[in-house]
């Protein structure tokens, strides 16, 4: 395995780029296939549901599940990186090499291919029979691919970035223990065209991420003054501004990064090439499904390899033709969470509805289950998931017609009757 960067066990993270994950059924699912869901989740903390955080009034607490009783789990990303390269160490039939910067595959040569690295020493020469690129939204394979005209990319990005500030655990414990907010919850602060979150951390404190426009006057350049930054933060998330002791300085030295979505095709080549995880077909982070995604992409490669013997020139383009159409199913999804969570979560009227829709899950359980139910807590294919909605909401759409048809028409009779009588 080739990593730019150096051994993240060795140093400290890179600042401001920490987003934590929430870890959930699709990514345990997979981690307990090798044994591992113990050891990576030994430090996560499970969130059963938003905290609303309203500009004035009291927090609003909404479950995920009918009952309260399932979680999306809390975990840093560096604590997942660590427990993964630990457990590949310790396998012994995986060599690591750090600080290795691919720059470029010969797509041509071979077999085996040969790859140039970029090394602190110099360049590195390297031979492999088959390339698998899982090096995120930038991939650098996916770009030797591009470059090669092998595969064709588009890079949606939306008009927003993200900011990541910090809450430090409390010195003397509160309602909370030592954190300064309920660590059972996923904190979100909806402010209708931009928002804040905050997720736990086993070290008592919490990792706050910023989506705000990138332009406009709500926008992160927007507030250039300490002053300025206080004045925004205690107008906007008054609740905040006390627990975050290093707002200002969080605010002006972490840096902002981009959101968008990948899409490629094919995400293989030669059938000893390919790119999965984001580097195939990164989403935004809006459904916490990221890493859980990418996760379930090694099930279906290792489900692919297992169905051809291990023939990868047969078992890429199965992969890819299983794969595609739940990628881009959970990528739609992620952008349709982002306005739920961005303008609708502190709504009145999106709280009756969801109160109606756990109604229905006791009413109909095995029938109806809620999208966020579908995506969070089962292995269901995500496009399956769109599917299975799209269906149950036309379905509840009828039944609203046949209930309100009769209402209307009764309702209309008597007022005609009403009319003649004056």
């Amino acid at each position: 395995m080739y990593e730019r960067r150096p051994d993240p066990r060795q140093g400290t993270a890179e600042r401001g780029r920490s987003i934590n994950l929430a870890m959930s059924e699709r990514g345990l699912d997979a981690l307990r296939r090798i044994g591992l869901a113990d050891a990576v989740m030994a430090d996560a903390l499970p969130m059963r549901g938003r905290m609303v955080h309203p500009v004035r009034g009291p927090l609003d607490f909404q479950s995920y599940s009918l009952d309260g009783d399932r979680a999306i789990n809390s975990i840093s990303r560096g604590a997942l990186n660590h427990a993964l390269l630990d457990a590949a160490e310790a396998a012994g039939t995986v060599e690591i090499r750090f600080d290795h910067q691919l720059v470029d595959i010969d797509l041509d040569s071979g077999p085996p291919m040969s790859m140039t690295f970029d090394t602190p020493s110099g360049k590195a020469l390297a031979d492999a029979e088959v390339v698998l690129g899982a090096d995120g939204s930038g991939s650098a394979v996916r770009g030797q691919l591009l470059g090669a005209g092998a595969l064709d990319e588009h890079l949606d990005f939306l008009d927003y970035g993200y900011k990541e500030l910090h809450i430090p655990a409390l010195h003397i414990p509160g309602e909370h223990g030592e954190f300064a907010l309920d660590p059972a919850a996923l904190h979100i602060w909806p402010r209708g065209s931009s928002m804040m979150i905050a997720l736990p951390n086993p070290d008592h404190s919490f990792t706050c991420t910023l989506f705000w426009p990138n332009g406009g006057p709500g926008c992160f350049a927007a507030l250039s003054s300490p002053a300025a930054i206080e004045r925004h933060f205690r107008r906007e998330y008054p609740d905040f501004v006390p627990l975050a002791p290093t707002l200002v300085e969080d605010y002006q030295h972490n840096p902002v990064g981009l959101l968008g979505t990948v899409h490629a095709a094919p995400w293989h080549a030669g059938g000893r090439i390919g790119v999965l995880g984001d580097a195939a077909h990164a989403i935004v982070p809006f459904y916490g499904q990221g890493a859980n995604c990418a996760f379930e992409d090694v099930v279906e490669l290792d489900r692919c390899l297992d169905e051809t013997d291990d023939a990868w020139d047969l078992a890429l383009p199965l992969f890819e033709e299983r794969r595609r159409a739940n990628t881009e199913a959970i990528a739609a999804m992620a952008l349709e969470n982002f306005v739920e969570m961005r303008d609708r979560v502190a709504s009145p009227i999106y709280r009756l509805a969801k109160r109606f829709e756990h109604g229905l899950e006791r009413a109909l359980p095995g029938v109806y289950r809620s999208r966020y139910e579908l995506v969070s807590f089962t292995t269901t294919p995500y496009a399956e998931v769109r599917r299975r909605v799209r269906q149950q909401h036309t379905a509840l759409g009828v039944l609203a017609a046949l209930f309100l048809v009769p209402v209307v028409t009764k309702l209309a009779r008597i007022d005609t009757q009403k009319g003649r009588r004056r």
